[in-house]
């Protein structure tokens, strides 16, 4: 027979499970990150980032998501291997960076914190720059010289001058030229070229830097990476590990929207952009100057990843990663899946 008190029981057990229930969702919905923290580095090719930043992108769609004002911090790192320690720490939620970089921390990741791309934010030419007379070519660079880059062996200028170099001397050889070069971040590689008085006399740089230097007569291009690569390329991308991915999705969400629109922001209106970046970054360069950058036909602000795995077939080559993408899907989250990347 079922009594009162058996139903009243049953009442509240059943009341229980419904609040823990409850609980169990609210918790869920609300156990994302409040804090989100990104990074980005000097020069044009974070734009995209600057946009989010000024606009407060990432605020307007994680508050659309229903994640309330959430507070977003920014970094400014000097090359993506500091970037990477830093995310490997657990300092830093979202790094930027050269494809370099990013392969480099997909492949040692693998199987731990599974750190993937996010999106590409662009697709620009690296000018290797120098103001020695002599150097027409790679060929003809000696110890004398002394080429500033971001990060020795670990930025995508550095894997570029390797490629150049095997492309150049011999596979064998991609190493020829290491010695030559010096860490350096690019606004004070950028002066120490310029100044004539540094031992940097050549400079594997990117937007703006490259462009700036090229408007001293004294100073020439060696090649461009897209001369190294056959074409177009990545040059930067966002990334971010697995478990935030996993575990934020809302806020991952919101981060893919925000520079989704800031692509599209950038896009509609260059002048403005260029206006933008001129501002925000305190820059010295007319916005004339900065939009005909923007504006040149090499340079495209996009997410589609772009000959990402010749970088990665590379460094599989030479050993400085030890697992070998089957396609740039492997290295990227499914989001961006629907772009004819490659």
């Amino acid at each position: 027979m079922i009594t009162f008190k058996t139903k009243y029981v049953n009442l509240i057990v059943s009341i229980g499970i419904a609040l823990a229930m409850l609980g169990m969702t609210y918790s869920t919905a609300t156990a994302e990150v409040k804090t989100v923290r990104l990074a980005k580095q000097f020069g044009l090719g974070y734009l995209p980032l600057i946009v989010m930043e000024q606009y407060k992108l990432i605020e307007k769609h994680a508050k659309a998501a229903g994640l309330g004002n959430i507070n977003v911090t920014w970094s400014t790192f000097g090359g993506g291997a500091a970037m990477n320690d830093a995310l490997i720490s657990g300092n830093l939620d979202f790094p930027s960076g050269g494809v370099g970089p990013l392969i480099k921390i997909w492949a040692k990741s693998k199987g731990i914190l599974d750190v993937k791309g996010v999106a590409a934010i662009n697709a620009m030419p690296l000018f290797l720059n120098t103001r020695n007379p002599n150097v027409k070519s790679i060929r003809d660079l000696t110890n004398k010289d002394r080429i500033a880059l971001p990060a020795v062996k670990v930025s995508i200028q550095a894997v570029i001058l390797q490629m150049a170099a095997a492309k150049t001397f011999g596979e064998k050889n991609y190493d020829k030229l290491d010695h030559l070069t010096v860490s350096m971040k690019h606004p004070d590689a950028l002066i120490a070229l310029l100044s004539g008085r540094s031992e940097i006399d050549t400079h594997l740089t990117s937007p703006p830097y490259e462009f700036q230097e090229l408007e001293d007569p004294s100073v020439h291009r060696v090649f461009s990476s897209y001369d190294i690569l056959g074409g177009p390329h990545t040059f930067n991308n966002v990334w971010a590990t697995s478990k935030f991915h996993k575990n934020n999705p809302k806020t991952y969400a919101a981060v893919f929207a925000a520079l989704n629109e800031a692509m599209d922001i950038i896009n509609k209106d260059k002048r403005a952009a260029a206006e933008l970046y001129v501002k925000a970054t305190r820059s010295k360069l007319s916005v004339d100057f900065v939009y005909k950058i923007i504006t040149d036909p090499s340079i495209e602000f996009t997410t589609v990843p772009l000959n990402t795995m010749k970088f990665a077939k590379f460094m599989y080559k030479i050993g400085a990663i030890k697992i070998m993408p089957k396609s740039w899907k492997d290295m990227f989250f499914p989001e961006i899946y629907d772009k004819q990347g490659s």
